[in-house]
């Protein structure tokens, strides 16, 4: 999807490899990068991303809903690392609008730190159960109104799924 000055793709492939400036860490709220995505950043980036991570919580508090923490990237490609957590999927709360909330807390402040290039994976459909098709859905529209109320401040924004199941939510999100 291409809108006059943002273009949004879906790729296959590994987070850890985009030559982006911001990619999106799908974190925890404490910021403890054990398991999934934010494992696979935090390995690949190296121990500056989890030292950087708790400092961040030791001065504010536990990553709530809708708020983004901004670190290094270490020895990712990428720039800087947008850690946002997106909800834990329960039937009694408003998981889309939490899930749309972490979206738009990811790619502000991205913007806000100066990128143009951001990657996003599919957060809250790892263990956080959000049902993979309507968590990538919620993604990919989250990520057009996002466009569409921010005009070109963002060049390039890449959903990035390590299989094609991903990917074809993410394409079903965006069309």
């Amino acid at each position: 999807m291409t809108d006059a000055d943002t273009t949004i793709q879906v790729l296959l492939g590994d987070l850890t490899r985009q030559k982006v400036d911001a990619i999106v860490n799908a974190a925890n709220e404490h910021l403890q990068h054990g398991g999934g995505v934010a494992a696979a950043i935090s390995q690949t980036g190296g121990p500056s991303i989890q030292l950087e991570s708790d400092a961040w919580v030791q001065s504010n508090g536990p990553l709530e809903s809708g708020i983004a923490a901004v670190t290094t990237a270490g020895a990712l490609p990428a720039g800087i690392v947008v850690h946002v957590a997106g909800p834990r999927y329960r039937p009694d709360q408003d998981n889309p609008g939490l899930l749309g909330a972490a979206v738009e807390a990811a790619l502000s402040a991205a913007a806000a730190a100066g990128a143009r290039s951001v990657a996003l994976p599919a957060i809250s459909a790892g263990i956080f159960g959000y049902p993979l098709q309507e968590a990538t859905r919620v993604i990919g529209t989250r990520c057009r109104e996002w466009v569409r109320d921010n005009p070109g401040v963002l060049n390039e924004i890449r959903l990035v799924g390590l299989d094609e199941s991903t990917v074809a939510g993410f394409v079903e999100g965006l069309s």
